[in-house]
């Protein structure tokens, strides 16, 4: 045992607590950079130390803080105990809150939540629960949040009050699966001056028309129907992504895709999951105008399918300054016949310098389409080639070797075929 006096030496000679002396941003900050439960397990190491955590302006409750050491999700009860102690310690500004409720589980505290966060300076808030048929109705008080600069929102039912004006500063939105009519989500979009990034994850619209009117928007992710968006102003949109969502389709009867295509003055990448639906022969051969600003263009199509194909050759006729394609080959029915179709020989390619082709099969159109854009593309670097299929993996590694000693218009063209 160490002598008395050994004891007191040593206690006098200890050095302080240094992270305890460190200014109070800096702790935050290393709270921060913590998940949340470690965090909050701070608290025990001294009585200094207890309340720390209480301070910090930026919580994230997601799925590792609801996730047991079984890998079982808490309870719905243990949920709420844990919002409630937030709402009860926690002093000072949250400027960021994201709070994700795992599947089968729900927090009664949602509305009290939202009310101490409008009273608290919230800027970035996430709000993702748990899909079912009764989509939360938002509280008035989160329409009182007027310095959101960051929004995500997934299963929630948004009715603003008619005095509500929008969310003035406001950067970027994100919506997934939320409950709102078309009109007000074409005057919460309009109304909201700032906005730059866009995300939209809508499915059930089929027969409406949302109108995005959104001056300074960069970015644009859209899933579900197409024909339930008409962008009417969006001047400075340079990324537009547009996707089915496994559940939507592209398109009407009579799509106009050359008004779609028209305002888009500055787009540099677009990405395509599904072509817009037309009549064989509606489609106009290219667009009356050239879009010299694309330089990236996603695009999946079937090539077995006519009307695809000519929307498909449409969009990359009108896009002369392309640098990077990418194809994915749509069809994976093995039932299809194989044929031949009539590629355009019109349309070169002098800008690009990379493709992507994604095939299912290494199909003789599979192999029209590698050829023409070698043939067409003077200025072209490198193909890449990869299955997507393993069903087909050898038939399209067979088509890569053929390519290899194919003359194309770049001496300094290189196929390489990527294994998935």
């Amino acid at each position: 045992m160490m002598p008395p006096e050994d004891k007191k030496h040593c206690s006098q000679t200890l050095p302080p607590d240094v992270l305890s002396n460190l200014p109070e941003y800096v702790i935050d900050s290393i709270l921060m950079c913590l998940p949340f439960k470690d965090a909050v397990r701070t608290s025990v190491l001294s009585n200094n130390w207890r309340y720390k955590w209480c301070g910090l302006p930026e919580l994230t409750l997601d799925e590792a803080v609801w996730t047991t050491k079984k890998n079982l999700f808490f309870h719905t009860a243990e949920i709420t105990k844990i919002i409630s102690h937030i709402l009860i310690f926690h002093a000072g500004a949250i400027t960021k809150f994201i709070l994700c409720v795992p599947k089968s589980r729900s927090c009664h505290m949602i509305d009290d939540l939202i009310y101490f966060l409008s009273k608290n300076g919230i800027q970035h808030f996430v709000l993702e629960l748990p899909f079912r048929d009764d989509p939360h109705k938002l509280p008035s008080s989160f329409f009182k949040c007027l310095q959101l600069r960051h929004l995500t929102l997934q299963k929630c039912l948004v009715i603003p009050p008619p005095a509500f004006k929008g969310f003035d500063r406001l950067i970027r939105l994100e919506l997934c699966e939320v409950t709102i009519s078309s009109e007000l989500l074409g005057s919460l979009i309009s109304h909201c001056l700032l906005l730059e990034h866009l995300v939209l994850h809508i499915a059930d619209y089929y027969s409406k028309v949302i109108e995005i009117n959104a001056p300074r928007l960069r970015s644009f992710y859209f899933a579900g129907s197409i024909r339930s968006i008409l962008i009417k102003s969006a001047p400075l949109l340079e990324k537009l992504l547009l996707t089915d969502n496994e559940t939507g389709y592209f398109g009407a009867e009579k799509w106009d895709i050359v008004k779609f295509f028209e305002s888009f003055s500055a787009l540099e990448h677009l990405c395509v999951n599904m072509l817009f639906a037309a009549e064989v022969g509606e489609m106009p051969t290219r667009l009356p105008f050239d879009l010299s600003c694309v330089k990236q263009l996603y695009i999946t199509v079937d090539l077995y399918d006519s009307a695809e194909v000519s929307c498909a050759l449409c969009l990359i006729r009108s896009f002369p300054c392309i640098q990077y394609m990418e194809i994915q080959e749509a069809c994976c029915n093995d039932s299809v016949a194989d044929h031949r179709v009539e590629l355009p020989s019109d349309v070169t390619f002098n800008h690009l310098k990379e493709v992507k082709l994604i095939f299912t099969s290494g199909s003789i159109i599979e192999m029209q389409l590698a050829k023409l854009l070698l043939v067409k593309s003077p200025a072209l670097v490198r193909m890449l080639i990869e299955s997507c299929r393993a069903k087909g993996t050898a038939t399209v590694k067979k088509l890569v070797d053929e390519l290899t000693t194919f003359q194309g218009a770049s001496p300094e063209a290189e196929v390489v075929f990527i294994k998935r």
